[in-house]
């Protein structure tokens, strides 16, 4: 079984003081809960893609945090993962670590990238009945005002009618993007399926416009 998620933020404090407000006691009682939450889904010979923001720990800090997290993970990098840099940092805990990845999940591609791609490789590839058979599952936006960017672009794309040389009429452009963000979650990791079905229940979009979590004012780091 493959499973995804984004933006764990290990070691993060601010993102449960401050930014994302995850409400836990303490650092390490959301450290706690994470990892009972990712080991609660996921077995030994299971695999799960980490779409970025993973830790903001040392080396051996991430080292010990992967170490008792179950599965072959594999690391698709974001701009807080400063631990990639320490060489104390034990890579061989990751099966691969890239910054962009391509893969294929029970027939369909999953275009990989910690930063939402609006234009990805394979957007308008469909199966014989018409559905789009290309995903991009990204992390980045939490969230956030730009997580309702993100959901406002894809209204729009979907809303637009285009006919291209192998159409005989207009269609309306496909895009699949799912940011994969761990609150959503519960900070479980999750199938494609699974990301798939909250995607088009709209779970995720009503959790955007309910979770004005920063007052009148909000953040960015």
């Amino acid at each position: 079984m493959r499973y995804y998620i984004a933006d764990n933020h290990f070691y993060h404090t601010r993102m449960n003081t401050a930014m994302d407000k995850r409400g836990f006691e303490s650092l390490e009682a959301m450290h706690d809960y994470m990892i009972k939450q990712w080991n609660s889904v996921v077995r030994k010979n299971d695999e799960v893609v980490i779409l970025g923001d993973f830790s903001l720990g040392k080396g051996e800090q991430t080292n010990e945090i992967l170490r008792k997290l179950n599965g072959k993970k594999f690391l698709v990098s974001g701009g807080h993962d400063k631990f990639l840099q320490d060489r104390k940092f034990d890579q061989s805990l990751f099966q691969w670590i890239k910054p962009y990845a391509e893969m294929h999940d029970d027939g369909r591609k999953v275009v990989l990238c910690h930063y939402p791609i609006f234009c990805y490789n394979g957007q308008f590839r469909t199966d014989k009945d018409g559905t789009p058979i290309t995903w991009m599952l990204h992390g980045h936006t939490h969230l956030t005002e730009d997580q309702e960017l993100v959901e406002q672009f894809k209204d729009i794309t979907r809303s637009t009618l285009r006919k291209s040389k192998y159409d005989d009429e207009q269609k309306t452009i496909p895009v699949q993007m799912i940011d994969c963000f761990c609150m959503l979650s519960d900070y479980k990791p999750l199938t494609l399926d699974q990301w798939i079905g909250m995607e088009q229940s709209g779970v995720i979009k009503d959790l955007i416009d309910k979770r004005w979590y920063y007052d009148d004012k909000r953040e960015t780091e």
